[in-house]
């Protein structure tokens, strides 16, 4: 069976998911009687549905993406057309970008997905680096991970709303409960989210396995998963007046790390809080990986 650890994960993780949903439906129920039903269910469709039509767009538009010349690329659009004829999935769009680092990410569903690839990249990575980076984003459209990862937000956003409304207006409604209705969502969208962001981190892991998979040994990946590290480092580390000369990127820089840091192959290694509440598990493990 394929990626039957990841089934497993996905069906635990679903069940607590749904469990949050199904309780905070329930205690809405009580607070505010049968008829908000409805109510929670469209809205919930709504909010799901509104946060990815939005997410896609935000992502695209903050690094300014564009399409990627086939007539410049012809290498990468043969290389991506071959893998979805092997994958029986319909090729997505490629677009192109100054990240300002060198990194790669792709949004949208199987069948209507995009990848995005960052010029830095394209100019640090060899051939077959660069293939095994693209074999990555594919697989994480082939295995609907960004629709996952959408929907598990989407569940965690509807849970703390939920809650910040029962406990606004079961209180004095004061300016009291206000402020402990924002405190105790965040709370719980938080917990939440650390559930979203454990099978974040393992699906990283899939899309490692599925890429040495298409190019045939995760050597490759290994080296371009270390170039990007140390370039994101450099970036990070490069001098005061450098920034000041570069200022524009820097800024684009940044907007990256708001915006699609959470899709980018790379993301920064960081603190124990930092990495337990990462959608990326440490570099250092899936290079391991890949070359065991």
């Amino acid at each position: 069976m394929r990626h039957i650890g990841l089934k497993i994960r996905m069906a635990v993780v679903g069940a607590i998911l749904a469990s949050f949903y199904l309780v905070a439906i329930a205690a809405a129920m009580v607070a505010f009687g049968q008829g908000v039903l409805p109510i929670a269910i469209v809205g919930s469709l709504l909010l799901v549905g509104v946060q990815y039509k939005i997410g896609k767009w935000v992502a695209l538009r903050s690094v300014g993406a564009e399409d990627l010349p086939e007539n410049q690329y012809s290498q990468i659009h043969q290389f991506v057309e071959q893998v979805c004829r092997d994958k029986n999935m319909k090729k997505p769009s490629l677009k192109i970008a100054n990240m300002g680092v060198p990194n790669a990410f792709a949004v949208g569903r199987r069948g209507n997905g995009t990848v995005v690839i960052s010029r830095e990249l394209i100019q640090l990575l060899d051939r077959n680096e660069l293939e095994g980076v693209v074999a990555h984003e594919l697989a994480h459209i082939d295995n609907r991970d960004v629709v996952t990862m959408q929907l598990g937000q989407g569940i965690a956003s509807i849970v703390a709303i939920v809650v910040q409304y029962i406990v606004l207006f079961t209180g004095d409604n004061d300016l009291a409960d206000f402020f402990l209705a924002i405190v105790v969502g965040n709370l719980v969208q938080f917990l939440v989210m650390l559930f979203v962001l454990a099978i974040s981190r393992y699906r990283e892991y899939v899309a490692d396995a599925d890429a040495k998979g298409v190019i045939g040994g995760g050597e490759p990946l290994a080296r371009a998963l270390e170039k990007i590290h140390q370039g994101n480092q450099q970036a990070q580390q490069s001098p005061q007046h450098d920034r000041g000369r570069v200022r524009n990127d820097r800024r684009r820089d940044a907007n990256v790390d708001q915006q699609v840091s959470a899709l980018c192959i790379s993301s920064p290694d960081r603190g124990f809080l930092q990495k337990i509440v990462s959608t990326h598990p440490p570099m250092e493990k899936r290079i391991q990986r890949l070359r065991s």
